[in-house]
Order: structure tokens, then C-alpha cells, then sequence
């Protein structure tokens, strides 16, 4: 497998080329978010959209990280690009951001390769997919005062004993506090030209509707139950694209030895949806703790 950095290439269309810019915009938002003191935050969840529908989004997950402990982020998308059944591996040196370079943990990422469990990604699969990639300047931002290293993984379209076996997998990393997850995924994507255009009246107008829907799911999550949110998936059908990583970490946290819970922070909308020619996308951020 060829080694390389992999470039950052959805900067200049999906958020700020120009690092100084980029930093000053992350800065605004993180200023702006919510944030409670004094909560161990060990994972989050959070968007990958284009910067100006949620970079303040993201902000409400990414200014509850305590950077003093974390020395590894594991970082967990779905593949927008390339259908598999498995979750993939980067093979690059490190991942480039307008902020800097994040180097790739080899040692974590040769013991994942060694379970039989994971797939290798070339450069332009790697390169070509964003779910993992917006996140990056983010997790810089927060850790920049730290040595860190980082643990990307593409998580495919997985059958629920799939995701339990990646979660048992992965779910001892999380009994480590150094260790850092990061959940990727957008919420309802609703729209013809997605596919997906449910509504029922009696919630109000569509966007209403939609938020609904989107918060029964969150709902899910929070029970932190991989089985209740598989099971709102196959009813709902929403179109959260994140929901394999999403199922992937619940079932982390059932095959880890600390006890966590969820809560949502934040929730919004690229637009608010009026009429069945109207799309949106919706997007959340959500912090899991330990339970003390």
C-alpha cells in the first residue's frame, strides 16, 4: 500500500482555503456555541456539511472537547462514494488541513488491519470522500495546543451484526481517556432530489415535520441502544447518512467497560422547507459523557 498525504480537497468549495480566514470563522463559531463546564466529553456527533449550512453546528460539539487528555481521535464516516459492506482503513501518512498536518496513528490502525475486520482505501477514495475530511479542521482547531494523532475510519452500508462486531472492535478504545471519537453524519435529508419527501400535516408545516422526525431519531440515539435506532431507521427510513458510524458507536458503548449517556446540544437546518419543491438538510450535535 503507497503512502501519501492526503490533500484537502474539498477546501476552497466546502469551507475556507485560506487558513488565517478559516480560523477566524471556526473562532467565531466556537465563541457563539453553548458549552456546560466541567463534562469529560468522550465522543461527539456532528455534520460534514459545507461550513456555511453547519460549521455552527459543529461548534456546539467541538467546544465541549477538553483537549488536556486526548492524545488520539478516531474519526468515523460514511462512505458517500464507494459501496462496501465493511469499514475501511486510510493508508496515508497523515491528512492535510489548511491548519496543518494530522498525522495517521500507524500502530492503532496496523492492530485494526490485523483483525481481518477492516479494508484498505486507495488515495482518490480517500481523497474524493468528505463525510471525514470536514471534520478535520475542527479536530485541529480543538487539539492544536497537542501532540495528537488520528484514526480515520469510512464505515459502508453494515448489517446490524456487523455494526456490533466493529463495535466490539472498537468499543475498548473508548475505556481509554485519551482516546477521542469523533461520529460524523448529517441528519434528515429531505427532498425529491434526495428521494425521500414523508409529511404529515398534523405536525405542521413541512420543516416542523421534518425537525419531528429528526428529533424522534435523536431520541433514539440518546437511548443509546443500537437495537432502538435500528429499529426508528427501518420505520422512519430517514435519511441520516451518518447511521452505520451512528450504529457502529452505539454498539461501543455496549462493549465498553465505563457506562456513557448522550445528549444532544444542538439542532438546525440548511433551510426551512415550505412546499414538496423545497429540500433541506438537517443537522445536530450531540456530546456522549461517561456516567459517573
Amino acid at each position: 500500500m503507497g503512502k501519501y498525504t492526503r490533500s484537502p480537497s474539498h477546501a476552497g468549495s466546502w469551507y475556507e482555503k485560506d487558513g488565517d480566514t478559516l480560523t477566524k470563522q471556526i473562532e467565531q463559531w466556537m465563541a457563539e456555541a453553548l458549552v456546560e463546564p466541567n463534562i469529560p466529553v468522550r465522543a461527539i456527533i456532528a455534520p460534514h456539511a459545507g461550513y456555511r449550512y453547519c460549521g455552527h453546528v459543529m461548534a456546539h460539539a467541538y467546544k465541549q472537547i477538553d483537549p488536556t487528555q486526548v492524545s488520539r481521535v478516531f474519526l468515523l464516516g460514511p462512505s458517500h462514494h464507494v459501496y462496501t459492506q465493511q469499514c475501511i482503513l486510510s493508508w496515508a501518512d497523515a491528512y492535510r488541513t489548511p491548519l496543518g498536518d494530522i498525522p495517521i496513528d500507524k500502530e492503532v490502525t496496523a492492530h485494526l488491519q490485523s483483525t481481518g475486520m477492516f479494508d484498505n482505501m486507495d488515495q482518490e477514495t480517500d481523497e474524493a470522500e468528505h463525510s471525514l475530511e470536514l471534520h478535520l479542521p475542527y479536530i485541529f482547531h480543538a487539539l492544536r495546543s497537542r501532540d495528537f494523532s488520528l484514526v480515520p475510519i469510512m464505515v459502508g452500508t453494515l448489517s446490524a451484526g456487523s455494526e456490533e462486531a466493529y463495535g466490539k472492535i472498537l468499543g475498548p478504545y473508548l475505556d481509554d481517556p485519551c482516546n477521542f471519537f469523533v461520529i460524523s453524519s448529517d441528519f434528515c435529508h429531505w427532498g425529491s432530489r434526495f428521494r425521500y419527501t414523508p409529511y404529515d400535516p398534523a405536525q405542521g408545516p413541512i420543516w416542523k415535520f421534518i425537525e419531528y422526525m429528526d428529533r424522534k431519531g435523536m431520541e433514539a440515539i440518546e437511548t443509546t441502544d443500537a437495537s432502538v435506532f435500528r429499529s426508528y431507521i427501518q420505520k422512519t427510513r430517514n435519511t441520516i447518512c451518518g447511521r452505520h458510524p451512528i450504529g457502529v458507536f452505539l454498539n461501543m458503548l455496549r462493549h465498553s467497560r465505563s457506562k456513557h449517556k448522550i445528549e444532544f446540544k444542538y439542532y438546525d437546518q440548511s433551510s426551512q422547507c415550505e412546499t414538496k419543491g423545497d429540500s433541506s438538510v438537517s443537522y445536530a450535535a450531540a456530546v456522549a459523557t461517561p456516567l459517573s
